[in-house]
């Protein structure tokens, strides 16, 4: 099974979107997917269907009151099961503060279905706390949507000195694999100077061992398109609220795309070069760090994440 966190600190860029209509491509082409809704808002629960009110446990019972994964997730279309939230994740993080392994629970909760999906797709809170550590602890690939935007750079290095963490003391398979451009605009000279900006910063990382020296940017990007912000109050997904919509058509190339990859989670460790990334106080609260120590490596390869995305 693949598991896909997908991930941006930032909100509104996508991420839910993303979520939905990926995973219900992929499970209308024949895979089995499952999703987990990790956001204290819900917004995947909603945007399915569901509503978060009677939603009895949930992820916040997995990751809390030791329920079991398969007991909670729900079929929510063919080949497509749901772990779905409620308002109770927002209490999650202080309750996990005290408890050994917390980083680890929803990795460990879900171990024994793994050979049951194709596919799981984790949609990861705006933030990173624990909710989010869990998420990368259990996955092996990272999905950046981003809106290809001054400000949505901002974070950028943040966010994936967080992942190089994890992998460095968590997880040593998780990698970033994909960045995907969200409400993109080809014909606006802007959206093209970030994309070029990202595909420079991430060329600098090719040949380290970097979490993200083998990331790419999707060759398919999601246009701008209406349809895909008035599906969710529909409890809908693209494919069935405007089927012939340019967001259903992107997100099927996105679904096909994932899909075909091949070997998605070989990563050439050998011969590879140190990644120079200084890492402090990545999590967002004293409580919920995962090391307040820096990681130093050697500075040799100019792939320090920090500043290389400021544009000027």
């Amino acid at each position: 099974m693949r598991t896909i966190a997908v991930l941006n600190q930032k909100g509104g860029v996508g991420k839910t979107t993303t979520v939905v209509n990926t995973v219900a491509a992929l499970a209308a082409m024949g895979s089995r997917v499952v999703a987990i809704d990790l956001d204290p808002q819900a917004h995947l629960t909603i945007h399915l269907g569901l509503e978060p009110q009677t939603i009895k446990s949930g992820s916040y019972g997995v990751l809390i009151q030791s329920a079991g994964f398969e007991e909670e997730i729900l079929l929510v279309r063919p080949n497509l099961w749901l772990l779905p939230a409620n308002i109770n994740l927002v209490g999650a993080e202080t309750e996990l503060v005290s408890v050994v392994g917390r980083e680890t629970i929803l990795r460990e909760a879900f171990r024994t279905a793994e050979d049951k999906f194709d596919f799981c797709f984790i949609d990861c809170p705006p933030s990173l706390g624990l909710l989010t550590l869990n998420a990368l602890a259990a996955a092996q690939e990272v999905l950046i949507p981003i809106q290809p935007h001054f400000l949505a750079l901002q974070g950028f290095g943040k966010l994936l000195q967080t992942v190089e963490l994890v992998n460095k003391r968590i997880n040593p398979q998780l990698k970033v694999n994909g960045i995907l451009l969200c409400m993109f605009e080809d014909r606006v000279s802007l959206p093209n100077e970030v994309k070029a900006d990202i595909e420079q910063f991430l060329d600098k990382a090719r040949g380290t061992n970097c979490a993200w020296a083998q990331a790419r940017i999707l060759p398919v990007y999601i246009r701008k398109n209406i349809k895909l912000a008035e599906a969710p109050g529909y409890g809908q997904t693209i494919f069935e609220y405007a089927p012939n919509c340019h967001g259903s058509e992107d997100y099927r190339k996105v679904a096909e795309f994932i899909h075909n990859q091949s070997q998605p989670n070989a990563n050439a460790t050998e011969g590879t070069k140190n990644c120079p990334i200084k890492i402090v106080d990545v999590a967002t609260t004293n409580s919920q760090n995962v090391a307040t120590e820096a990681i130093t490596v050697n500075h040799d390869t100019g792939c320090e994440p920090d500043n290389q995305l400021e544009r000027h």
